[in-house]
């Protein structure tokens, strides 16, 4: 690992902005300080005028491998995580196989080692039968077990009450839960499929898998949290009425906590006329009120972590009828510079940008030695120009499937330079590709 010094940055970090330089070595941040030189050789980065952050940890992904990596692997995905600033993400179990044993999670680990450039975690899945292998989980080095209450890619659906009951009253390790009710679902398909056949508009997405579905599923898995103390974590809120479930107090003092998707706070009904199926994820982005409650509820602090579900699909396979179209897409090269077009219309300080997407994070899964920027902590960082204007074209997409839905996108914003484990990963465009990121580790 090479010896960094970064001068002159606007360091953002617990809530404040400070001007001053960062020695990195041997992978860890030695020293934070207002001048700093040192004699021996080291790479020099010149932060003057630029913002620099701690890396972002995404705590929902699908990088697709093993089993679908036509759409996606973890090489690729993670090229283009650390492109867009995020240095560490937690990926979830609807691959093929399944992970849900010790054994197939095993095997994702190891793809991850070998060739992942951003650090990584991965979540064992739950099923109605693998308690047993959820019981067996090293929760100081897995980030968590993930339950599909509502179906979506990959059929991993846990619709079986007393199995519910088991893994949240047995299982002692973060429990992350999609939720939307199956039943409600199938019942609004039936609707419309019989109003339209095979043909029903994208833009009846969020009727079918409605507000109902929503809370109807969200506010049993709070249900079962509070009768078990159960520490949930639930994915991807999309509804307004789901907030009233979720507390404004300290993250220090929450067993249950709630998570915002890039998509719902930047999309909305009316965007379906123009992006179609490319905007079709699940839980569906919803009416104008539900985003607007969304952005609300970043600033009280009823939603604690702001992360993607970045979910690539192929455009053959995004450009389909509405029940054919697969939910997901892209975005985990785009979120950081999404959410500065916040900061830049006044409706996010970066301080809170940077506690939703790098200080939650770590202290909600109690990782080791990042999210912050601190002497002696992991040195995962991300120097941003914040006044460097582009333009999303399909020539500076990453991801594998080669498409996102911010095409066109003007960003005023630009990742210049990211550090991952110590290491320069990505700068000024060019990748280094020598070292990869480590596995997390949590201190449970």
């Amino acid at each position: 690992m090479s010896n960094i010094l970064i001068k002159n940055a606007n360091i953002v970090n617990e809530g404040k902005v400070i001007e001053g330089d960062i020695l990195i070595k041997g992978g860890f941040i030695e020293k934070i300080g207002k001048s700093i030189s040192i004699k021996e050789n080291h790479k020099l980065i010149d932060a003057a005028d630029k913002f620099i952050v701690p890396g972002l940890i995404d705590d929902q992904v699908h990088f697709r491998e093993p089993g679908l990596t036509h759409k996606a692997e973890i090489y690729t995905e993670a090229k283009a995580a650390v492109a867009g600033g995020v240095t560490t993400f937690m990926e979830m179990p609807n691959t093929i196989p399944n992970a849900t044993t010790n054994e197939i999670l095993g095997e994702k680990y190891e793809i991850g080692r070998k060739r992942s450039l951003a650090n990584y975690s991965f979540y064992l899945g739950a099923s109605n039968d693998n308690i047993e292998e959820l019981l067996k989980v090293d929760k100081k080095n897995v980030c968590g077990i993930k339950i599909f209450m509502g179906s979506s890619t990959g059929n991993m659906l846990v619709d079986d009450r007393k199995a519910l009951e088991d893994i949240f009253s047995q299982v002692d390790i973060l429990i992350a839960t999609h939720c939307e009710d199956e039943m409600t679902i199938r019942k609004n398909s039936r609707i419309f499929k019989d109003k339209y056949g095979d043909e029903v508009p994208i833009e009846y997405h969020p009727e079918i898998r409605s507000e109902e579905a929503c809370y109807k599923s969200s506010s049993f898995a709070v249900e079962l949290a509070k009768k078990f103390n159960t520490k949930l974590h639930v994915l991807h809120i999309s509804t307004a009425k789901e907030l009233g479930l979720f507390e404004d107090i300290p993250l220090e003092k929450k067993k249950i906590t709630a998570e915002a998707c890039v998509h719902h706070l930047w999309f909305d009904k009316n965007d379906y006329s123009e992006k179609g199926t490319l905007i079709k994820w699940n839980p569906a982005i919803k009416e104008p009120k539900d985003k607007a409650a969304i952005l609300d509820a970043l600033l009280t602090d009823k939603i604690d972590v702001i992360a993607t579900d970045h979910a690539p699909h192929t455009l053959e396979e995004k450009n389909n009828s509405y029940f054919k179209a697969p939910s997901g897409g892209p975005l985990i090269q785009h979120s950081l510079v999404a959410m500065l077009e916040y900061y830049r219309s006044g409706k996010l300080n970066i301080e809170r940008i940077v506690e939703k997407m790098c200080h939650n994070p770590a202290k909600l899964f109690q990782i080791d030695k990042r999210g912050f920027i601190r002497e002696g902590y992991w040195a995962d960082l991300v120097v941003v120009d914040i006044n460097d204007p582009w333009m999303v074209k399909k020539d500076n997409i990453l991801s594998k499937c080669g498409w996102s839905p911010f095409e066109d996108q003007l960003f005023h914003s630009r990742i210049l330079h990211t550090i991952v484990s110590g290491n320069l990963v990505y700068s000024l465009g060019e990748f280094d590709e020598s070292n990869t990121g480590c596995r997390l580790e949590f201190n449970r």
